[in-house]
């Protein structure tokens, strides 16, 4: 069997930063042997300037929506943002086809080797039967008005079931929520067994209107349902949170992906903390921050969820929020704003975290012996720490 060997001026092994001795051995297909000193490596090392680290996991995507690149205006604000993706989302499927396919290569150039891909009908099957990705395909439901429950749970389930009959390798399923204020009682109820054992996902405190229409039946949301023209009689407040308020339907999951978390409250994270503290059941932070900037020209706590968590992972949303598909375009955007954020944690979030919010822990994530996890190397880092100057570029893809 012949190996392969790769070190740079810092080797990131999916939990810690190890100096330029470090040497990282694999197969021809990128299967992680070990990590030996430089003394013992031998010859033919591939040597590389700046980082080494495991391939990046991006927990939140909406692949399907790439061809809405550039055609909503930033800063809407994301009931306007919501309205013009549900009018404007109609193109030819040529051009929908097309603009995936490119927004799949552009997340391979740029290191990302998983997805948690939302999928609101089955227009990336195509390209996720190439394999060149891992993707966790989250099959999303939403539905306001009671009356639909039943129809909307059946759609989705039909489109669950196209996924579950592909011979799609590489690629997990569930059904998700869409969000707190987009899914009825009658339809939580219906979605709730099919979370057990699973991991599911769910958009949360995108924007301070969420908490306002679970507290006190006010916000933003009202023009929303207004402009929808949907009959909003029927909802009554909890007198919580949005995030406590649908907290409990979760119960059965494996690991639940709370996404975006804009406008969280520090009880919210206590609550949430604590219950991890005291379940196996996991609930991780999925941070999108340049979609955040993009549509509400805000950012998520971070200065809060850290370092009181290490569930926190990251997403890039989608092309029609964001200008790339990039995670350490991600990283690059919170280290601008949170500079206390150590490069390391930050590292971290981008693969062993998204690997085990995704269960893909066992082949992803991280250098351990067996793992395929996918090699990429970030250049002009600052003494091991990610700049604004920092690239990434992808030495072993991972399939």
């Amino acid at each position: 069997m012949s190996y392969q060997k790769f070190k740079a001026d810092y080797l990131f092994d999916g939990y810690q930063l190890l100096d330029s001795n470090s040497v990282l051995i694999t197969n021809e297909q990128g299967i992680v042997q070990e990590i030996i000193h430089q003394e013992d490596a031998g010859d033919d090392i591939q040597q590389f300037e700046g980082m080494l680290s495991p391939g990046f996991i991006n927990c939140h995507c909406h692949l399907e929506l790439s061809h809405m690149r550039g055609l909503i205006p930033e800063k809407t604000g994301l009931v306007d943002f919501v309205f013009k993706v549900v009018t404007e989302r109609h193109q030819s499927e040529e051009q929908i086809l097309q603009a995936i396919a490119h927004a799949e290569a552009e997340m391979v150039d740029n290191g990302i080797v998983a997805v948690g891909d939302i999928c609101n009908n089955t227009s990336t099957i195509h390209q996720k039967q190439k394999n060149n990705l891992y993707y966790y395909n989250f099959i999303e439901v939403s539905g306001w008005l009671p009356e639909i429950a039943e129809t909307r749970f059946l759609k989705s389930s039909e489109f669950y079931n196209v996924f579950r009959q592909l011979t799609i390798d590489n690629c997990q399923l569930s059904i998700a929520p869409h969000a707190p204020y987009s899914v009825s009682e009658n339809l939580w109820q219906l979605l709730e067994p099919t979370f057990e054992n699973k991991t599911t996902t769910i958009h949360n405190q995108e924007t301070a209107f969420e908490d306002d229409l679970f507290l006190t039946k006010t916000g933003d949301f009202i023009r929303m349902y207004e402009m929808m023209k949907l009959d909003n009689s029927f909802f009554m407040p909890t007198g919580k949170s949005s995030l406590q308020s649908v907290f409990h339907h979760f119960k059965k999951a494996k690991n639940t992906l709370l996404v975006h978390n804009t406008f969280i409250k520090e009880a919210d994270i206590s609550f949430v903390n604590s219950f991890n503290q005291n379940n196996s059941q996991q609930f991780f932070y999925c941070l999108c921050v340049r979609a955040n900037n993009y549509i509400e020209h805000a950012n998520p706590p971070v200065g809060r969820l850290f370092p009181s968590t290490n569930n926190i992972v990251i997403g890039t949303d989608s092309l029609a929020s964001n200008w790339s598909l990039s995670i350490l375009d991600e990283l690059k955007t919170i280290r601008q704003n949170f500079p206390f954020v150590p490069t390391l944690n930050l590292l971290q979030w981008a693969t062993i975290n998204g690997a085990r919010a995704l269960n893909m822990q066992q082949q992803l994530g991280s250098f351990e012996k067996g793992k395929q996890p996918g090699i990429v190397n970030i250049r002009h880092t600052e003494n091991g720490n990610i700049s604004q100057r920092s690239i990434a570029q992808t030495v072993k893809k991972v399939i």
